[in-house]
């Protein structure tokens, strides 16, 4: 059973969306399956060179990105809902366990919910970031949400058509 998905809210939430040419169970591989992520996760020139997902609720999602110039990040989740070839939702605010997370204050704290709808012989692709509060959202946006989330998006999807 999923929960229902929550209504947009543009003063918190960040959202895009694509139709890919490729079915959802493609799309859904390329997204759960670390050898796959660490091919489109971040976007170039960034690389992402270790990926960890325990596909349960109460699971892991860790990424580390490493940075041109050799700077290295750890972003450490919870899977909170996992429908396969659907939808899949995760958190920086927890860890692994649903244990609570600390966080710098300017880490950006989101829940990802990433939805593979089928679309004809493809897949509409929607990933949708949440926020606590305006300031939060807005911080991400300005950080290159959309253009940061596109390019890894199209790198995704050049994944996927690959599968």
């Amino acid at each position: 059973m999923t929960s229902p998905v929550l209504p947009f809210d543009p003063k918190l939430d960040l959202v895009l969306e694509r139709v890919v040419d490729a079915a959802p169970s493609l799309v859904w591989a390329a997204w759960t399956t670390p050898e796959h992520i660490k091919k489109w996760f971040t976007p170039a020139p960034w690389k992402t060179t270790d990926c960890r997902i325990d596909l349960r609720p109460g699971g892991e999602f860790v990424t580390v990105m490493r940075g041109p110039e050799g700077q290295e990040f750890t972003n450490i989740g919870c899977i909170l809902e996992v429908v396969p070839e659907r939808r899949l939702v995760w958190t920086h605010a927890l860890y692994a366990g649903f244990r609570p997370a600390a966080r710098p204050p300017h880490v950006p704290v989101i829940t990802a919910v990433i939805r593979f709808e089928p679309h004809g012989q493809g897949t509409k692709y929607i990933a949708t970031a949440l926020h606590a509060d305006e300031a939060a959202c807005r911080r991400h946006d300005e950080m290159g949400f959309s253009d940061g989330w596109g390019k890894a998006t199209d790198q995704l999807m050049a994944v996927a058509k690959t599968l």
